[in-house]
């Protein structure tokens, strides 16, 4: 089962949580669009700050918390202006440490810097792509990217996924690496955890019948019948590569592991 040994007890922030309604997979016209999702356990959405925008005020971590839209934890920061903010958990931060955003901070665990101020070989998380939008990179559980060169104005990051990209150097990034390291290695015990995430049953095409799936049919076990595993929809599948030429992005210097 999930670890919770640093994960506090108490409420989420009333202010900073509003209603999340789960589509289970379906578009705007009720049709599924995604499948094996729906009945997930009821949930409260909780802002985070991506942006980490309360730049040059020191905030103080006041609680350690769970997440239950994201496998990281978050952390309920009060500032000393009396505003209150979640940022994700980073690993090595305590309750009642102090964290800030700005130019001029420390290379610690929890302050958020832009890349121009952050040493070569640095881990970071919550990486900005574009100054001032909020960080898009490096946000899951155990996650850390690192600080590999800096020319002119790109800096070259090593992310996790074995990817090397160029990111402006004018973009903020969080020191340290995510905590919950441990939750790819967790056991969810019962068949019934799987369906409070929101995760409905897989059937095999070769379980079904011929009108529902091209690996349908037959007396007893059987081969598929065909060259190649094919979806529900008849495309080829586990296997075939589906990028395409047009997706070539001249700031990422070596594609991620796999593509």
């Amino acid at each position: 089962m999930p670890h919770f040994e640093n994960v506090a007890e108490n409420k989420p922030c009333k202010r900073l949580t509003r209603g999340k309604i789960s589509e289970n997979g379906r578009n705007n016209r009720g049709v599924i669009t995604s499948r094996h999702r729906g009945g997930a356990h009821k949930r409260l959405y909780r802002e985070i700050n991506f942006k980490r925008d309360k730049s040059n005020i020191v905030g103080r971590v006041a609680s350690i918390e769970y997440d239950p839209n994201r496998n990281a934890s978050i952390c309920l920061v009060n500032y000393v202006d009396g505003d209150k903010r979640y940022i994700l958990y980073a690993r090595g931060i305590g309750i009642g440490n102090v964290i800030i955003s700005s130019p001029d901070a420390s290379i610690s665990t929890g302050n958020a810097l832009p890349l121009t101020k952050m040493p070569l070989g640095t881990i970071i998380h919550n990486i900005e792509l574009k100054s001032g939008k909020g960080g898009q990179l490096v946000r899951a559980a155990g996650a850390g990217a690192k600080v590999v060169a800096k020319e002119g104005r790109l800096a070259t990051l090593r992310l996790p996924s074995g990817e090397i990209r160029l990111v402006p150097q004018d973009c903020l990034a969080s020191v340290g690496r995510i905590g919950n390291i441990d939750i790819s290695g967790r056991s969810l015990g019962k068949a019934g955890s799987n369906r409070w995430l929101g995760k409905r049953p897989t059937v095999r095409g070769s379980a079904m019948n011929p009108v529902d799936h091209p690996h349908g049919g037959g007396e007893g076990r059987t081969s598929i019948g065909r060259k190649k595993p094919l979806t529900p929809w008849g495309r080829v599948t586990l296997g075939r590569k589906t990028r395409g030429r047009k997706c070539i992005n001249p700031l990422i210097l070596r594609r991620r592991r796999g593509t």
